[in-house]
């Protein structure tokens, strides 16, 4: 035990820090007491995304560049004020007990194990099985980089804007670009896992030079990897404002449509790279970009209704004026393209359903 640890008072709970001076990031000189710095000062937007989350922690004790490990139990030596979530795992047959970061001092107990990345589940501990956020996350195929994924991202906001849904984009603080589409409603992963497949799986019929919706590395190559399937139950995306564990000390940052806008008119991947400094400094200017994903209410569309247009005889002409029409008025266009997103989204899922339908029809 390191008997020269100090001990901070956060809140009336005392707790002792230790190495401080020891590098975590050695290529940029990033030590663990300014890793727990920078959760300090983040904690004021960072803790309402975080609040009520089972958390899965990601740690390094020797620093980004030698072993780390995931983390889901609390540990047994945790302070009795850390709040945990009893959550039953059928993998595990039994209850993992999740971390709740509820307040600052279990934050800086985070930052202290050198849980560097924050994981926090979609859905909310008392209603686990209801995802309150849907995520789709751009990965890259290099050599494609963000700047293919904030195109991919923009035929993204299309689609949801059809559907009257505001979507949010956030890197990744690694490669990519992940579009978050805030519920707050009542659903459940049967129906979001489905419906970002679906979309997923149009967006690579309409896009098959640029985007893929098979996790194989080997179709991925300069492509984007739209990744639907972190909206599962037994997953996690990095949290908002979580440092990654890179070369440097980069974050999965909040950024305004119209700075993935500018990356992809710019064809500069570094306007969309953020290290815990500037990240900071972002948020004394502009506040919590995220913050309406902590609350919005919105629902997800009614597939149904959509089949029915799906199937109506004019999608195909739709199509072919919208491709007229695309140079003369763009804004049209794009509202057209959302339609027909939504008539390949709700065909995709009845071609699906009818598949399940069939295979259980012929199991018995």
């Amino acid at each position: 035990m390191d008997n020269k640890a100090p001990v901070v008072d956060i809140d009336g709970r005392h707790l002792k820090l230790s190495n401080l001076d020891k590098v975590l990031y050695p290529a940029a000189g990033f030590t663990k007491g300014q890793v727990i710095d920078y959760y300090v000062r983040i904690a004021p937007v960072l803790l309402p995304h975080l609040k009520g989350r089972p958390l899965t922690m990601k740690r390094y004790p020797n620093g980004v560049d030698e072993q780390y490990f995931y983390e889901k139990n609390a540990p047994a030596h945790r302070p009795d004020w850390v709040k945990t979530a009893p959550i039953y795992s059928r993998h595990n047959s039994r209850n993992i007990h999740y971390i709740l970061v509820e307040d600052l001092a279990s934050l800086v107990w985070l930052a202290n194990l050198a849980s560097l990345e924050l994981h926090p589940s979609l859905a909310l501990a008392k209603d686990i099985n209801c995802p309150t956020i849907m995520v789709f996350d751009l990965d890259p195929g290099p050599p494609a980089d963000i700047v293919q994924c904030a195109q991919v991202g923009l035929w993204l906001r299309e689609i949801f804007e059809h559907f009257g849904l505001r979507s949010f984009p956030k890197t990744s603080g690694s490669k990519g670009l992940q579009i978050y589409v805030p519920l707050h409603t009542p659903t459940s992963y049967d129906k979001t896992k489905p419906f970002a497949n679906a979309l997923a799986r149009l967006l690579e019929q309409q896009h098959p030079e640029l985007v893929v919706s098979d996790m194989k590395k080997a179709v991925r190559v300069g492509k984007v990897f739209v990744d639907w399937s972190q909206n599962d139950e037994h997953k996690t995306t990095v949290s908002i404002y979580s440092l990654r564990a890179r070369e440097r000390p980069t974050v999965s940052t909040p950024v305004k449509w119209e700075e993935v806008e500018q990356v992809f008119k710019k064809k500069n991947a570094k306007l969309l790279v953020f290290e815990a400094n500037q990240v900071l400094e972002r948020v004394n200017k502009m506040g919590d970009l995220f913050e309406p994903v902590a609350q919005l209410k919105q629902k997800l569309p009614d597939l149904a209704a959509a089949v029915e247009a799906a199937e109506a005889p004019a999608a195909e002409k739709m199509e072919i004026a919208a491709q007229a029409e695309d140079v003369r008025q763009p804004a049209a266009a794009a509202k057209r393209r959302g339609k027909m997103a939504a008539a390949g989204i709700a065909k995709s899922a009845k071609l699906r359903g009818s598949k399940v339908a069939s295979t259980r029809r012929a199991k018995k």
